[in-house]
């Protein structure tokens, strides 16, 4: 990690290739946003929705947290949905963990984590709803791993009970709704093949508010 004033200069450094390579790519920058992906990650320093999407500035809408959690008491995560959603017209929202997640594992120790403890009981809450699985599971690193791709998955079924989600899905067929993982020890991420109609048409016997 560079020194803090080394920053600056990695900065003028970083410019100076952008504009010997691409003389325009500033002015683009400056224009209006029109991401197709709003990106809902974890909080953790190692992973980077762009680097590891290979994307560049401005082609991805991005919020992230502590193991990546859509709540609806959280107006951060409310208001970036609703803005990508209903304003930047976003096509996809993925949901992406990664396995080795801290706030995971600290959802599954049975300690008092202070301030930490309402955030974390959203996932102590998905591990309850699938205790029956995860605790079938004699491996600890396996179920551990599987508790990062339950969250994720609950976390889009939390994203699909959105108006605003439902609402212009309805309207436009997107924004569709994706899980993924990312694996820090191979670099590679992994697509949970979520049936996103399947999970939207279920969730709207309760919470269907489309209007319709």
């Amino acid at each position: 990690m560079p020194e803090y004033k080394e920053i600056f200069e990695n900065n003028r450094k970083w410019v100076a290739e952008k504009k010997r390579t691409n003389p325009d790519f500033f002015k683009k920058l400056a224009t209006e946003q029109r991401p197709e992906y709003l990106y809902i990650g974890c909080s953790d320093s190692r992973v980077t929705a762009e680097e590891i999407m290979g994307a560049e500035p401005g082609e991805i809408f991005v919020h992230r947290n502590v193991a990546n959690l859509v709540n609806g008491n959280d107006l951060n995560v409310m208001a970036v949905t609703n803005y990508a959603v209903r304003y930047l017209g976003v096509k996809h929202i993925v949901v992406c963990g990664h396995y080795g997640c801290g706030g995971v594992k600290a959802a599954m120790q049975p300690i008092d984590m202070g301030i930490l403890n309402p955030w974390l009981r959203n996932i102590r809450d998905v591990y309850r709803l699938h205790k029956d699985e995860l605790n079938a599971i004699n491996d600890e690193k396996q179920r551990y791993d599987r508790l990062v791709e339950i969250n994720v998955q609950e976390q889009c079924v939390n994203v699909s009970k959105l108006a605003s989600v439902q609402q212009e899905y309805a309207k436009n067929g997107y924004p569709i709704v994706h899980g993924w993982v990312f694996d820090m020890s191979t670099g590679t991420l992994k697509d949970l093949n979520l049936d996103f109609d399947h999970i939207l048409k279920d969730i709207q016997e309760i919470y269907n508010i489309t209007g319709k």
